[in-house]
């Protein structure tokens, strides 16, 4: 059995029955004793845990923001991060062909071994455990996280600036389509006029496209002069006319 004492230096804990680790790290293209049930176990285990801990740390947000900033925080992005942090990729145990293909780098698989790591830790010496490796884990996230903006998608963000200011809500217009029906790109112009404000963003979608021009808006705004709500329309400025690249612009889930 291969060594994972760098792993477990990293986790800050030592498994007493290290075939459970194994198998959390093993995919099932490698063999058929794989991860996939201490993934289902873990995914439950990292849930309540996360829970327990925004909980305790923001007293003061409802059950709806509490939801969205754990979902935030338990989605595949943000385990594949705390899986690199942690070098999971080198003691993954994966077939020939997802080694072949990269699969150690693939975040889907980084995230569910992470989430089978949890779980293994569960039934390896029980919750306490486990809750102590996750919040030693998720620290570093919870030291910096907003809870009033993370998880958010940028039009909410947006809109959400824009009522705090008292003002109108961005209009969105398809300006161009590009490409063969089954293949098409937007352009979407989003325009904030009381901040002379017009951006315009490409998308595989026109929601995508909405959502990359409203990051866009988001920039632009953080570059102009701050504007006080209820203190009337801004001083003219210079309109931001910004655009993304012509690249495609992954749909907004």
């Amino acid at each position: 059995m291969i060594s994972h004492a760098s792993l477990e230096q990293a986790l800050d804990y030592q498994f007493r029955d290290a075939a459970l680790l194994e198998q959390a790290l093993t995919h099932r293209s490698h063999s058929a004793r794989h991860n996939e049930r201490l993934e289902f176990l873990g995914d439950s285990v990292l849930n309540f845990v996360v829970a327990a801990l925004l909980f305790k740390r923001f007293s003061k947000i409802d059950e709806g923001d509490l939801s969205r900033v754990r979902a935030s925080l338990v989605k595949q992005a943000s385990l594949a991060d705390i899986a690199q942090r942690l070098s999971l990729s080198q003691h993954l145990r994966l077939g020939e062909g997802e080694l072949k293909s990269g699969g150690f780098r693939r975040p889907s698989i980084l995230a569910d071994a992470l989430e089978a790591i949890f779980g293994a830790i569960f039934l390896d010496a029980g919750f306490e455990a486990v809750q102590k490796v996750v919040a030693r884990q998720y620290a570093p996230m919870l030291a910096g996280i907003d809870p009033k903006t993370l998880g958010k998608d940028p039009k909410t963000l947006l809109q959400e600036i824009l009522q705090g200011r008292k003002f109108e809500l961005p209009l969105y217009r398809v300006v161009a389509t590009h490409g063969a029906a089954h293949s098409q790109m937007f352009e979407v112009e989003c325009s904030i006029p009381v901040l002379d404000i017009t951006v315009s963003a490409p998308g595989a979608s026109r929601r995508a496209a909405e959502q990359s021009a409203a990051t866009l808006a988001l920039a632009a705004i953080k570059a102009v002069s701050p504007v006080k709500a209820g203190k009337g329309k801004p001083r003219a400025r210079k309109s931001a006319q910004l655009s993304l690249p012509v690249a495609v612009a992954q749909e907004t889930k």
